[in-house]
């Protein structure tokens, strides 16, 4: 069984994409970049995958959702994509390092859901976009966790 690392591409940082791309390689693991239009990389490698999908809403989502496997991991900033996903069992992250489970995932969402009602009502929040190199440390730290202990579980089921 091989660790496949899958990233919803079209909000994922630039600092994240390349660091993830060179992590990739140096564990000579398959990535696939996921989006309905290019992202542009660096340092693309053999095992690097950029798949476009059609326009449709949720087109990319469901085209991770229909093509991740057990051991694999997403990294995404969708809480719907990552509730799905949670419930498949599979391994998610976001870009700031916080790992999705079904306990923490429900609440999030929720909270989600309110601050989109909010929005509509004219009453939304922050919108701050800025991501801290204190973020990208967590992401960083949760990723190698998660990405070995999946090659370890892995190698496990062979």
């Amino acid at each position: 069984m091989n660790v496949t690392i899958w990233v919803d591409a079209d909000s994922c940082p630039k600092l994240v994409r390349t660091y993830l791309i060179d992590y990739s390689k140096k564990l000579n693991l398959k990535i696939n970049f996921v989006a309905n239009k290019n992202i542009p990389v660096e340092n693309p490698h053999d095992l690097f995958s950029m798949i476009i999908t059609n326009s449709e809403s949720q087109a990319a989502d469901n085209y991770i959702i229909n093509n991740v496997f057990q051991f694999d991991i997403v990294i995404t900033r969708d809480i719907p994509l990552a509730d799905k996903l949670v419930d498949k069992q599979i391994t998610v992250i976001n870009d700031r390092g916080t790992l999705w489970t079904k306990e923490n995932i429900k609440e999030r969402k929720s909270e989600r859901d309110f601050n989109l009602q909010l929005s509509m009502l004219g009453l939304g929040g922050d919108k701050s976009n800025s991501y801290s190199k204190k973020e990208f440390a967590m992401f960083a730290n949760c990723f190698d966790k998660e990405i070995h202990r999946l090659i370890k579980e892995s190698s496990l089921k062979k």
